[in-house]
């Protein structure tokens, strides 16, 4: 999502010691994403920034009947249109360079900020091309200061909190943000943060969860608890969300 000299094919594919996306993505932050955006939705349209295969992007179709998506990874778009069909609009381009044909009521970017070279310069994009008068941007990043994470710093795993380790970059990754820099970001692009909080405490790495979630330890009710617990401590958890609106 830069200046063409990326990969992002090659970036979005699983690597020995790191996977792009795991089960605890799909299963878990996914739905949980979504319960804590829905309170905010209104009638609109949607775009979503950076769809990766659409599974994320199906979840809103209950919802939003005008969605359009913006990926750079062309094989990504192609799995994501041949799930999807013709229910998206999806364009192939780099949130750097794409022309857009409208504005939006719902400006949705999950997980996605880490990976671009310049994040304010794209934000200032959301907040002055493509985020419609009176509308809602939700932007969903890792936390640096997750218990996994901090945990893995204790163990000599990783540096400190907010380091990008090698199997992070090796899949684009270029910041690992914490509440006070991806408001930071946010506020230098010109929007205005709206709402903040964080989404499922999680204090066990992804692939952790992954072999948990194969087995009859984790309940639905012990999730419900670790989402509560994260309305309550927004940095312990996996995830930040802040919820945006056009600034001046």
């Amino acid at each position: 999502m830069s200046n063409g000299q990326r990969d992002y094919n090659s970036e979005f594919k699983d690597s020995a010691d790191r996977k792009y996306h795991y089960g605890f993505d799909y299963d878990v932050m996914h739905p949980y994403m979504l319960k804590t955006f829905l309170p905010f939705f209104r009638a609109g349209n949607l775009l979503e920034l950076g769809s990766y295969k659409g599974e994320f992007t199906r979840r809103f179709l209950p919802h939003f009947s005008d969605i359009t998506c913006v990926e750079a990874s062309g094989e990504a778009v192609a799995e994501a249109k041949e799930k999807l069909g013709g229910q998206v609009k999806f364009i192939h381009a780099c949130f750097e360079a794409v022309r857009l044909p409208a504005r939006y009521d719902h400006v949705v970017m999950t997980h996605v900020l880490e990976h671009l070279d310049d994040p304010v310069r794209v934000l200032k994009r959301i907040n002055d091309e493509w985020l419609a008068e009176g509308g809602r941007f939700f932007l969903v990043c890792p936390n640096a200061n997750a218990p996994s994470r901090q945990i893995a710093v204790k163990m000599g795993l990783i540096a400190h909190n907010s380091a990008v380790t090698p199997a992070e970059a090796k899949h684009g990754h270029r910041i690992t943000y914490s509440l006070d820099t991806l408001e930071r970001d946010a506020v230098a692009a010109g929007l205005k943060v709206v709402h903040r909080s964080g989404i499922f405490f999680k204090a066990l790495a992804n692939f952790q969860w992954d072999r948990l979630l194969q087995t009859d330890i984790i309940s639905k009710e012990y999730l419900e608890g670790c989402y509560a617990l994260g309305q309550q401590y927004p940095d312990l958890c996996s995830s930040l969300f802040l919820l945006c609106e056009k600034g001046p």
